[in-house]
């Protein structure tokens, strides 16, 4: 019954590809571990955790470990991709454009100008 309400998460989890994944239920209570690539993806799973459960899940316990800690997200620029729209996305605010620029000075010369397939290192703020 409560694998069934957080499902979603369950598939979110794969889709991610997480890492040393292990999902138990005991009691009622479902119990969810393993290794995300970066917080960004860690913090997917957690909002999508808080949609099903609320803020405070009582039928649940997630252990969700990070496996890169030195950047919040790696993007892959695609066609029609803009630093603003990147940092749009994972930030909430274009206007960060410029610490992603920053970040990623050893392969960007200009702000304007990203071509798709660079990994992007979207840093921690």
């Amino acid at each position: 019954m409560v694998r069934a309400k957080y499902q979603d998460v369950l598939d979110l989890g794969e889709s991610l590809n997480i890492q040393n994944g292990n999902v138990t239920e005991t009691n009622g209570i479902l119990k969810i571990e393993g290794t995300a690539a970066t917080q960004y993806e860690k913090n997917l799973l957690w909002d999508k955790i808080k949609a099903n459960g609320g803020d405070n899940p009582t039928d649940l316990i997630a252990d969700i470990k990070v496996a890169d800690e030195t950047v919040y997200a790696r993007h892959t620029v695609a066609s029609g991709d803009t630093l603003g729209k990147i940092a749009k996305h994972y930030y909430g605010d274009a206007m960060k454009y410029k610490d992603i620029f920053t970040a990623n000075s050893d392969i960007l010369k200009n702000p304007d100008v990203i071509h798709p397939d660079q990994e992007l290192i979207i840093p921690n703020l």
